[in-house]
């Protein structure tokens, strides 16, 4: 299966994004389509043995649409240069269209003026009131500036649906071709004792109104992706190498990996690197949230787009183009402003009968009007205004704009949200379970104390270290960097003992290899106990490191125990507060480990956690997470190894922190990328807000439809008959999907709540 976004033309509704959605899926191979009606984008995931690219987009033109793929090597250079003339053109015609539309309806209101109100005032021109003056006026109005209407409609019918084009249409077009009747055929309503009234100003002005709103929404929406613009505007455009032992710069598309880069203070690190020579402090806000400047020096990574405070350095580029973090990052931001909320199937279902429905309604108001009160022109201006004020815009835009503000202002705060049901889900969630290396702690842990059975006798102590560092520098533990790092501060060389055969990790337990013959086990004293190893002699210790909140590692020498070392892991110096703001979140907060017992109460106790999971082993996460689902908890799991892998893809929200693995981090719904812990309680914030603000949009929405139609259809007649003009209709459709944007876009305000 392969994934692409496609770029969409020619929506003018929620109607529209489920009709290319339905031809889109039609397609033989097609798996999955998401069609994002905020965003103008298609998400497919096909097959590419049974179908392509170009049948998927024959199929969007056949509907009336057109589609083109957004190209990854355009990722980083934002909107590409059709995207931009297009969006230009757009707004030109709709900015012309809108003038002349304004000009004529004005012109067309104050002509009506003595019809509308009974009243003969003088000062407007008699011509002004000639109906034919008025339909020479309207004609450019109805079929230049309402010309897209009629080819959407069309398109539409064609596929044997209807749009909000179809609303627009068959409203602005029985208030013209009446009027026009009536200036053909006033006889006909004179014989009748009708006054051959005209409505070329409510075809006119209603279709200027569309339009106004349409240029006005399209602004708005337009905001929506800022935070993706933002992002992109945060690289650098050059980059200072060193080449042939001269400095050059080079625009950063010519950047290579392994290329050597010169940063001075404050200049921006151009691509993803590891640092080669000097140190700094660097400013890393802008990418993982983390307003402290962070150190850096030989061997350390850092961040393209990142800004160089104090040092100079150099670094060796290792990741570049595509495949920076920044690029990375505004990549998941699109594919999570292209998905679709599971609250956003109501707004989908609702649209899919809606426009029928209303089409519907609109008939029976003529016909209850014409037939049974014998009022022709309360019948057609009821009827209009039904079409017209009954547009289901406002329910398309609900969901996708405030998911598309909601993840794009999750990634300004360091938090990289990949789907709008992992941003939904999060405000449910009840249960956290967070891993406790690498997530509660540094991540670093260090050796503080180390015993042996013979102790120092005969260099017993070195050759120890150097049998056991030998073995774990085949690991990529945390622990065994800590028993590598612990042998080169006492100086141990283990370079230079024969190479390791045999290694083997034993998941959850330890590893274990022979190095000069003998045969050198490291890990638990459970995995101790199953190999049937004595742990008698150093057993006092053990307990006694446990006790002061230390992991105890044991080492055995062919079947025998001969030492054993305490491992410590510094607490983040944030997870206290992070954590007691989850619980006055009302979270129960749950910290999972493979540490024995003791050693998890000890870290428990100090950052204030009552609930503890210890001795899990890696393979047994997954299933402890489901155990804890089991009980009808929504549960949000935080890890950042490989071995947390299976419990974060079995989480409701799996939760990576960014500084962990890529394993990690794939199989998460969120990436915290500054590994603080307070990122957790801003992503459910941000989540809550976000709902919050998709339940006002919905509100809004479905009460301005379920109000509007009856008022429309003349119910509030005999207390306000002026509701019932198709003008006020106009307006008001298009205010309401302004309105709906707007309110999105107060999502651009969020700042996470300090939690005391």
């Amino acid at each position: 299966m392969e994934n692409t976004t496609l770029k969409l033309r020619g929506m003018s509704c929620a109607s529209c994004a489920r009709s290319i959605e339905d031809a889109i899926s039609s397609v033989p191979g097609v798996n999955e389509c998401i069609v994002n009606f905020g965003a103008e984008q298609a998400t497919i995931q096909y097959d590419p043995r049974r179908t392509d690219l170009e049948v998927i987009q024959e199929a969007v033109d056949a509907a009336g649409y057109s589609a083109y793929p957004l190209q990854e090597q355009n990722l980083m250079a934002g909107e590409d240069d059709a995207e931009k003339k297009h969006r230009l053109k757009e707004s030109r015609d709709l900015k012309a269209k809108v003038t002349v539309g304004g000009i004529i309806g004005t012109v067309l209101l104050i002509g009506s003026l003595p019809m509308m109100t009974g009243l003969n005032l003088l000062f407007i021109p008699v011509w002004l009131h000639n109906p034919w003056v008025q339909l020479i006026l309207t004609t450019p109005v109805q079929f230049w500036c309402g010309y897209s209407f009629y080819v959407n409609a069309w398109k539409a019918l064609k596929r044997h649906v209807a749009t909000m084009d179809t609303l627009i249409t068959l409203g602005t077009s029985a208030a013209y071709f009446y009027s026009l009747f009536a200036t053909l055929f006033p006889s006909f309503f004179v014989n009748q004792g009708l006054m051959p009234d005209v409505y070329y100003e409510t075809a006119t002005v209603v279709i200027t109104l569309i339009l106004l709103g349409r240029l006005f929404e399209n602004r708005a929406r337009g905001q929506t992706s800022s935070a993706i613009r933002k992002l992109i505007g945060l690289q650098a455009k050059t980059a200072r190498l060193i080449r042939n032992g001269r400095e050059i710069d080079v625009p950063i598309a010519e950047v290579q990996i392994g290329d050597v880069v010169l940063v001075r203070p404050g200049e921006k690190i151009p691509v993803d690197g590891e640092v080669v020579e000097g140190t700094s402090t660097i400013d890393e806000a802008m990418v993982t949230g983390e307003s402290l400047p962070v150190k850096k020096q030989l061997g350390d990574e850092v961040i393209g787009a990142t800004i160089n405070k104090t040092g100079s350095f150099k670094f060796r580029a290792t990741r570049v183009g595509s495949d920076t973090v920044l690029a990375q990052i505004v990549q998941l931001v699109q594919q999570a402003q292209g998905s679709k909320a599971p609250i956003q199937r109501l707004a989908d279902s609702v649209t899919g009968w809606f426009v029928p429905a209303v089409i519907a309604i609109a008939l029976l108001t003529f016909i209850i009007w014409f037939n049974f009160m014998g009022n022709i022109t309360l019948a057609l201006l009821t009827t209009v205004g039904v079409l017209i004020i009954a547009c289901p815009c406002a329910l398309g835009l609900a969901t996708p704009t405030s998911v598309m503000v909601g993840t794009g202002k999750g990634a300004e705060n360091g938090i990289l949200i990949k789907g709008a049901e992992s941003l939904e889900l999060a405000h449910k969630i009840q249960t956290i379970v967070l891993d406790k290396t690498g997530t509660i702690t540094q991540g670093k842990p260090t050796v503080t104390d180390f015993v042996t059975v013979n102790g120092t006798a005969n260099g017993n102590e070195i050759k120890l270290v150097q049998l056991a560092a030998s073995v774990e520098r085949n690991s990529e533990h945390p622990l065994a960097e800590a028993v590598v790092r612990y042998a080169e501060s006492q100086e141990v060389e283990t370079r230079y003992i024969a190479s390791v055969r045999d290694f083997e990790a034993v998941a959850g337990s330890g590893v274990q290899g022979i190095v000069s013959a003998r045969l050198v086990q490291i890990g638990t004293q459970r995995w101790m106990e199953e190999l049937g190893i004595d742990t008698i002699a150093l057993q006092q210790d053990k307990e006694r490191l446990e006790y002061l909140g230390k992991t105890a590692i044991w080492i055995a020498v062919d079947g025998k125990i001969q030492g054993l070392m305490g491992i410590a892991d510094a607490i983040k110096p944030t997870s206290v507060q992070a954590i007691r703001a989850l619980q006055k979140l009302g979270l129960e907060v749950v910290m999972l480990t493979g540490d024995n017992q003791r050693t998890a109460e000890a870290i428990a106790n100090e950052v204030g956690i009552k609930r503890i999971l210890a001795e899990v082993r890696p393979d047994q996460k997954a299933a402890t997470v489901k155990k804890l689902q089991s009980k009808g908890h929504i549960v949000a799991m935080v890890g950042d190894g490989i071995n947390d892998a299976p419990a974060l893809a079995q989480a409701d929200v799996g939760m990576a922190i960014g500084t962990g693995t890529d394993v990690a981090i794939a199989a998460s719904d969120i990436t915290l990328i500054s590994g603080d812990l307070r990122s957790i309680v801003t992503a459910i914030q941000l989540s809550r807000a976000t709902i919050r603000n998709i339940r006002q949009n919905l509100f809004f929405a479905f009460i301005y439809n379920v109000a509007g139609i009856p008022i429309a259809a003349g119910i509030l007649f005999p207390i306000f008959g002026w509701l019932l003009n198709p003008i006020i209709a106009g307006a008001a459709m298009a205010l309401s999907s302004l309105s709906v944007v707007t309110n999105a876009l107060r999502l651009r305000n969020f700042k996470a709540k300090a939690i005391v």
